[in-house]
């Protein structure tokens, strides 16, 4: 009995320690909770105050050469402390002063409306009163600076200054729209500007960066920002385009845009083996001209009945079955032709041809004979073997917002006895510009279909994080023998058929005409509306790059012989030699001679990189200043430093666009920029006046 008396006394006490501890700990949270919850509450609010998100630098997209396409310039906003001791001491005598400055230079709001403004604040102790209506410029931020009370710096006037970055494209409208754009109001505006469209939004993750954290603090009546987590600045995206094909491209597409009176047009062209988008074109109708309104490459918008370009498609179809072959006839009649109730008809009644002269003529009766005569019985038959190529699901490209193709299947609700017919020479199915090429390509690629993409690599301060390399969708659409007689069949359409005024003198081209009527309701299609297309690759013979051009309702023609053909060729030849020319090697003669590379004006740091990491010779100074020049002779560099006045136009000539929209934006002047490469004239004259706000026109070449 005396041992369970002592058990039971120590297992008592044992759980009267615990119960305390219990009680202790409650009471602490109870303490936290509810006691001293205005403490914590005040120094939560202390924190969230004084806790300053720094933004990183957002990273470049530059095309598949490193120029860049898309970069951030510095922009500010202008705040006051109006609790800081130093502003206490002259904020009575200096504030209307300041208040006559902000309104002559602003001129938002009057003198007095500025005075009650800087009232209110003052009374509320703010701390980061906005002083700026506006982001303004490097240039005007140094004169802000001197207004009064500011004029007395960080401390004594409590200026605040506070950077955010400007998203441009140096390159104008080039890609733009596939380049994509930044959203400040996304997901309801807490994230600041973020990409929201285009490669900006497609690789947001890589391009922003992580933010630091820096937090205010008073050291002897001295507020002072203390950085706790520093930025990471974003990566750089290197691209698939080509600034040069992008620029051949996006022209030659203008010019017709402007004949044709096109609701909207797209180009794109791809590299045959590898399916790198070297260009990428959309323009569409705004305010009385044409711009990147869209992506009808490959959004939604550009999601229509290909027409014509599918009968590439359906003939495949027959030949790898095996129903048919090319040198097969069949007699077309005079033009018009009745299957299930639907008249179907061709432009030129052509009387008995050829399954290879039907593609050539692009005789929709031709092909809608082949394909009802061999599938009617069996409709499955022939949609499962288009499916079979592939172009029934999407492309899962690198860049979001991807049209989804449509293809109706039979025993669908939709599915109709004229549905076949229809949809063997391209109705009663959608799909988009780049899906379409996407399948020619995979005829000029042997049978070989890969995924297009715009994006090769990610860089991290010029290193490698990141890789993107070909990726095959399907080794091979089609038997070797089907491949062989598509691509002469396409061969034959530029030289003896539809596409014959498009061929070129300087190599043949293989493709497709294609003219579609429009759809624009559940009603039935349009009168006058029609889509004008021309797809295929060039040379004919050892394809090097695939194309397709698209015009939506052109006025005037609207065959796609007559409005796309014409883009597709100039597009083609204008390429070609710019492929030629670049594969030219050297001048032997030129071995011995001492050669300097293209370096002209740009900011010194890079300057001194490059001669650095090219181990170039006989090259002289070492600049100080941001930005230097450099004075090339036969033998000699001589960089020096490039100074730039406040009130002087800058001489950016030889700098790249980036560098000199910089320049020029940071001088307080509007830029416009045309052409590609570096600066070769400036409208105002370097070294001569100019007023804050001027607009200045930079041509490259």
């Amino acid at each position: 009995m005396e041992i369970r008396r002592v058990i039971i006394t120590r297992v008592s006490l044992i759980y009267l320690v615990l119960l305390i501890f219990a009680m202790v700990v409650i009471g602490k949270m109870v303490s936290v909770q509810k006691i001293k919850n205005d403490r914590w509450e005040k120094i939560q609010d202390n924190l969230s105050r004084n806790t300053i998100i720094v933004s990183p630098e957002r990273g470049n997209i530059c095309a598949d050469d490193g120029s860049v396409l898309a970069t951030s310039v510095p922009g500010y906003y202008v705040r006051i402390d109006l609790a800081a001791e130093g502003v206490k001491k002259v904020f009575n005598e200096e504030r209307d002063s300041l208040a006559f400055y902000l309104s002559r230079y602003f001129g938002d709001a009057s003198k007095s409306a500025y005075i009650r403004k800087l009232n209110v604040a003052y009374k509320k102790k703010n701390r980061g009163f906005m002083l700026t209506p506006r982001k303004i410029d490097y240039v005007e931020l140094q004169e802000i600076k001197q207004f009064p009370i500011l004029r007395r710096g960080r401390y004594g006037g409590g200026l605040i200054v506070e950077q955010e970055n400007r998203r441009v494209n140096p390159l104008g409208i080039l890609a733009l729209r596939t380049i994509g754009g930044l959203n400040k109001g996304a997901f309801g505006g807490k994230h600041g500007a973020i990409g929201f469209t285009g490669l900006e939004g497609s690789f947001e993750p890589y391009l922003k960066g992580k933010d630091g954290v820096s937090y205010k603090q008073n050291l002897s009546g001295r507020w002072v920002t203390r950085t706790e987590i520093e930025p990471e600045d974003g990566m750089d995206i290197v691209t698939t385009i080509n600034v040069k094909m992008q620029d051949i491209t996006e022209n030659a597409l203008y010019k017709q845009m402007q004949l044709s009176q096109a609701d909207w047009a797209t180009a794109v062209l791809m590299e045959v083996q590898t399916g790198q988008i070297k260009a990428i074109a959309n323009l569409g109708k705004l305010n009385g001209d044409y711009f990147e309104t869209d992506n009808f490459a490959l959004g939604p918008r550009g999601c229509y009945e290909p027409g014509s370009t599918f009968k590439l498609v359906s003939l495949m179809v027959a030949l790898e079955d095996g129903v048919v072959d090319t040198s097969h006839v069949y007699d077309t009649g005079n033009g018009h032709w009745y299957k299930n109730g639907r008249r179907i008809t061709d432009t030129h009644g052509n009387g008995e041809i050829n399954v290879k002269q039907i593609f050539e003529k692009s005789s929709n009766i031709g092909v809608a004979q082949i394909i009802t005569e061999h599938y009617e019985n069996n409709p499955e038959k022939y949609v499962d073997r288009v499916y079979s190529f592939g172009i029934n699901k999407p492309l899962g490209l690198d860049i979001d917002g991807e049209g989804k193709p449509f293809f109706k299947y039979p025993g669908d609700s939709d599915w109709w006895g004229t549905t076949l017919a229809g949809m063997s020479y391209g109705y009663e199915t959608k799909m988009t510009p780049i899906q379409i090429l996407n399948f020619y390509n995979s005829v000029a690629n042997n049978g070989k279909m890969v995924k297009p993409y715009l994006v090769k690599e990610i860089r991290d301060n010029g290193a490698l994080v990141k890789k993107y390399k070909t990726e095959v969708l399907n080794p091979m659409i089609a038997s070797k023998n089907t491949i062989a007689k598509a691509q002469d069949m396409l061969k034959g359409v530029c030289l003896y058929g539809t596409g014959k005024s498009i061929n070129s003198k300087y190599f043949n081209i293989a493709g497709k005409t294609g003219t579609a009527r429009v759809a624009t309701s559940s009603e039935g299609y349009s009168a006058g509306m029609y889509l004008a297309s021309f797809v295929g690759y060039f040379p004919a013979e050892n394809p090097i790059y695939s194309l397709i051009v698209t015009f939506n309702n052109p006025r005037g023609g609207y065959y796609g012989g007559s409005v796309a053909g014409p883009v597709f060729k100039e597009i083609a030849e204008k390429v070609y030699a710019f492929q030629i020319l670049n594969e030219q090697s050297p001048d032997e003669n030129l071995t011995d001679t001492v050669i300097f590379p293209d370096i002209k004006r740009g900011q010194s740091e890079d300057l001194m990189k490059v001669v650095e990491s090219l181990k170039l010779k006989n090259v002289e100074g070492d600049p100080d200043s941001e930005y230097a020049n450099v004075e090339v002779d036969s033998e000699t560099a001589l960089i020096t430093d490039e100074l730039i006045e406040d009130g002087i136009v800058p001489n950016v000539k030889g700098m790249g666009a980036s560098d000199a929209t910089y320049v020029m934006e940071k001088a307080g002047l509007q830029v416009k920029l045309y052409g590609i490469g570096k600066v070769k004239k400036q409208s105002l004259t370097p070294g001569g006046k100019y007023r804050r706000g001027q607009t200045v026109i930079l041509t490259l070449g």
